[in-house]
């Protein structure tokens, strides 16, 4: 049993079709029929059923596929982690985030990074969620920080950082300063909100408008920094994240009928062949689970 028979076999259960297994591996289709043909006689048990269009997995292949995955991830592992070991990891990674993205975990991944690996190359670049994730499908970043509402655009995963209501932001005091409230709780106030193109603005606008309510926003701003800024001097309510207020004699009032939750998360295509930017990605994964 070889390594490369594992990934073939993994491959071709995840995408449904030898062919389309082959396409994403960039091998032959009868390089990889054969090959999974070898390890099922290996193994003494047939692993995929292939009567109909689309291979199925058959029990002996549903048990096994989990262990070969298991397998396969441990042998990256252990490749990432030789070749941090020996400073051999050296390219360019493109890394989009939020623009004022201010959290510690990811800042300090991104820090250590460039001392431990000086070979790689790191460029940093700010933007909107949707704008972002568009550049990253279109191959200009190579994963970015993003907040988000709902799904990312397909052909990217996702690692949830944070996964939280909206909240409306008002100063200890204020009249909406209660233990709860409702959207329309909001109308006659002034709404601080993100720009278009963020997450909680998504959230907030979904959520309004599953509601038949009106998602006017009066006073936009790139930063939430800025906004709570502008709530604690009473220009209007911030909505933003449940946890944002924190510290800054402002109250986060949660929105109990706002349905769609705010995200952050880390956003990569689903193919990445750069090993530096495997790197970045499975150190800011981490910096981010554990932040």
């Amino acid at each position: 049993m070889e390594m490369h028979q594992l990934r073939y076999f993994a491959a071709v259960a995840d995408e449904g079709t030898f062919t389309a297994a082959a396409a994403r591996l960039h091998v032959s289709q009868s390089g990889i029929s054969t090959q999974v043909a070898k390890l099922e006689r290996e193994l003494g048990q047939l692993l995929l059923d292939r009567a109909g269009r689309q291979v199925r997995l058959t029990p002996a292949g549903e048990a096994v596929l989990p262990l070969a995955k298991n397998a396969l991830a441990t042998l990256d592992a252990i490749q990432h982690t030789a070749a941090e070991f020996a400073d051999a990891v050296r390219g360019r990674v493109r890394l989009g985030m939020i623009t004022g993205c201010s959290i510690p975990p990811f800042l300090d991944a991104v820090a250590d990074l460039g001392r431990s690996h000086p070979g790689i190359e790191l460029s940093l670049h700010e933007g909107h969620s949707e704008d972002l994730q568009a550049q990253v499908l279109a191959g200009s970043l190579d994963l970015a920080l993003i907040g988000y509402a709902g799904e990312v655009f397909p052909g990217l995963e996702a690692t949830v950082a944070i996964d939280e209501p909206i909240a409306a932001v008002v100063p200890v005091g204020h009249a909406l300063d209660r233990a709860r409230l409702r959207l329309a709780d909001l109308r006659g106030e002034k709404i601080l909100c993100l720009s278009p193109g963020t997450g909680i603005r998504a959230a907030y606008r979904g959520s309004c408008r599953r509601l038949g309510l009106d998602p006017r926003v009066d006073i936009e701003a790139s930063s939430p920094v800025a906004l709570l800024r502008l709530a604690e001097r009473g220009a209007g309510v911030a909505v933003l994240s449940s946890s944002s207020a924190a510290g800054d004699g402002l109250r986060a009032v949660p929105l109990v009928d706002a349905a769609i939750r705010a995200r952050l998360g880390l956003v990569a295509r689903r193919d990445q062949p750069s090993p530096a930017v495997r790197l970045l990605m499975a150190r800011l994964r981490e910096a981010l689970r554990q932040g």
